[in-house]
């Protein structure tokens, strides 16, 4: 498709493991779609947006639905070779990014760089994938990338110490909280708290409660919440998410037992879900895998103070002392002294939830994350 004069002469292509489900990783793909939407719209740039573990067909966008995606169904090879035509029939524009959501996704947006000169490719990472080595080839296409991103300083790090990629050709962007959400944290006393919710001192965790990401700390919230029931007679823990570790959990809140203090609380909607941040006390996840940590974020904007692990990217949003206290990771005894000393203290509780909410609205709207992303895509490594 070559380029004419009623074309524009830059197009980019987002490409994004899912955009409907539910995760971190596919909220933070949300805002990055929105994003380059609103950077194309700005620059009359030529947009397109796949997704790869989506339903296959058309869809919208939930965040901007001037954003329409195709989707692919989980059909890897139906996407490699779309991003191969793309490729070959991009040669025609002056400039084609390529900007892809996962390091899994690197692959592809590589063969579209193989076939087009004018392609220059952008990947982003989260944060425990790239904690160890990639494989080859999954290594090789993130190395082959002109820009590769990353949400914290600590995932920054891995990619230079773990990866072994040029610091040169690296970026730190932060996720954004959604606007949406910020808005209904304007507005908590409409919103609508799930019937389950219980009454009382509230700690608020949310995950996605999968065997794989054990390392949330979910069960050390059961146990603190078993041991400060000693002192804290009105505490429950609201554990708000799904996933295929449910069962095992809900067995160790029996044994511990809480049973009928630990609330598993799944399929909220999302103004649901911020009710129970704002009702909650206490935000605690004390996670040793997170590359950033979007749920702090959520939390501090309802002006609750957070707690969580001294590791990985939940050090760039949680400042010890200021906004929330840090523990180190799978120390029960640490989570139990930090979670007594906030419920313990409401001047002190309050204190940091109000530098929370101030952070949030300082250094981590959408609008900052738009206008640092086409910073990026101004960058001298991508001409």
């Amino acid at each position: 498709m070559p380029s004419s004069s009623n074309q524009p002469s830059t197009t980019v292509t987002g490409l994004f493991p899912e955009l409907l489900g539910v995760g971190g990783v596919q909220e933070s793909g949300r805002q990055s779609a929105s994003a380059l939407g609103g950077i194309a719209r700005k620059r009359g740039w030529r947009l397109q947006i796949l997704s790869l573990n989506d339903l296959p067909g058309e869809h919208y966008l939930p965040s901007d639905n001037q954003i329409r995606f195709r989707a692919f169904g989980r059909r890897k090879l139906s996407l490699a070779m779309f991003m191969v035509r793309t490729g070959i029939f991009s040669n025609g524009y002056n400039r084609h990014f390529v900007l892809a959501a996962h390091p899994n996704l690197a692959l592809p947006a590589w063969l579209m760089k193989v076939f087009s000169r004018s392609t220059r490719v952008i990947v982003m990472t989260h944060g425990v994938e790239v904690w160890t080595r990639l494989p080859l080839l999954k290594w090789s296409a993130l190395s082959h990338a002109d820009l590769i991103l990353g949400p914290s300083a600590d995932t920054v790090q891995k990619l230079i110490e773990v990866q072994g990629l040029a610091p040169d050709r690296i970026r730190r962007l932060a996720w954004p909280l959604s606007p949406k959400f910020l808005s209904m944290a304007e507005s908590s006393a409409r919103l609508p708290l799930p019937q389950a919710f219980p009454r009382g001192r509230i700690i608020l965790t949310v995950g996605r409660w999968a065997a794989s990401e054990r390392y949330k700390g979910l069960d050390d919230l059961i146990h603190a919440t078993a041991i400060l029931l000693g002192s804290i007679s009105s505490l429950h823990l609201v554990a708000v998410g799904q996933g295929d570790d449910l069962p095992r959990l809900q067995k160790v809140a029996i044994d511990a037992g809480v049973a009928d203090r630990v609330h598993f609380l799944s399929c909220l909607s999302s103004e649901e879900l911020a009710a129970c941040y704002a009702r909650a006390d206490v935000f605690a996840m004390p996670s040793s895998g997170e590359g950033f940590g979007l749920v702090f974020l959520e939390a501090m904007a309802f002006a609750k103070p957070v707690i969580g692990a001294a590791c990985g990217g939940t050090t760039d949003l949680v400042e010890h002392g200021v906004n929330g206290l840090l523990v180190p990771p799978g120390d029960t005894q640490k989570l139990v002294a930090a979670v007594d000393s906030l419920l313990g203290n409401d001047s002190f509780s309050a204190r940091l939830g109000r530098r929370g909410a101030q952070l949030v609205r300082e250094k981590y709207t959408f609008e900052n994350f738009e206008r640092e992303l086409e910073h990026i895509l101004g960058d001298p490594q991508l001409s």
